[in-house]
């Protein structure tokens, strides 16, 4: 298994012999606008209101990214993990609609179906598999106040490679340690920025939640993603490698930098 971390929550894998794209965000820095351009949703600190998203640029063309990828996987539908023409009301426009995408409902299935993507496949807590790779939709709870929409996570299985876990944008809360404690995964992969927003309180994880997911599983390999894009997150890489050292786990728990990979 190889894990490259692209940009937020945009990650290439490659597992069992296939390539993913997960939550395939490819714009050019800036291009998504600010939360004073969007204005469906309100920052708790207006100063971050006026910060151009992505905030920073793609580690590698958006080309050599895409090159070779069998399939797309999008834990949900917000702008910060699928491109989306809001004029239009669809997506993906750097994406080959031929290669097979995988939504975790109906709904964002319709969504692909009418932005011209061929092969849509809805994920399912009952699994799906692609040759001798079985992929599980999770639950995923995307707010502390109430769910900014539903999310979800992935678990990948595959004879002769070590479980994965997307956790997706969600925080701690029982369904993830129920997940964790089911799976029991070799590789964990957090969105942990902590992003927030008024009305929906904390997006994702936080320190606190990633030494949640460390004691639930102290011997497994965690990854910090989702890192240093979006402008209501709350912890940055530098911060949060501050407060896990504080937590005395900073050893524990990888914060990659954009294009960075690892090998398992």
């Amino acid at each position: 298994m190889k894990i490259e971390q692209i940009r937020n929550a945009t990650i290439r894998i490659e597992y069992a012999g296939k390539n993913f794209l997960v939550d395939p965000w490819l714009a050019d820095k800036d291009t998504l606008g600010s939360f004073n351009d969007i204005k469906a949703f309100q920052v708790p600190d207006p100063t971050k209101a006026s910060i151009k998203m992505p905030m920073c640029d793609l580690p590698k063309s958006a080309e050599e990214i895409l090159a070779g990828i069998d399939i797309y996987l999008l834990t949900h539908l917000h702008p910060d993990h699928f491109d989306i023409d809001l004029a239009t009301g669809t997506g993906g426009r750097f994406l080959d609609k031929n290669v097979p995408i995988f939504v975790q409902n109906e709904e964002e299935a319709s969504f692909m179906k009418g932005s011209g993507f061929q092969h849509i496949s809805v994920l399912s807590e009952d699994s799906l598999s692609i040759g001798q790779i079985k992929i599980t939709k999770t639950p995923a709870l995307h707010g502390t106040e109430k769910p900014c929409g539903p999310s979800c996570g992935l678990i990948l299985q595959s004879s002769g490679e070590k479980t994965l876990y997307i956790a997706g944008d969600t925080i701690w809360y029982p369904e993830v340690k129920k997940t964790l404690e089911t799976y029991q995964p070799d590789i964990i992969i957090l969105n942990t920025c902590a992003a927030e927003l008024l009305e929906f309180g904390r997006l994702i994880m936080d320190d606190n939640d990633i030494y949640e997911v460390y004691k639930t599983c102290p011997n497994t390999t965690i990854i910090a993603s989702h890192m240093d894009t979006v402008s209501h997150a709350t912890l940055n890489r530098e911060t949060l490698q501050q407060k896990l050292t504080e937590k005395r786990i900073a050893e524990n728990i990888l914060i990659p930098a954009d294009g960075e990979s690892y090998q398992f």
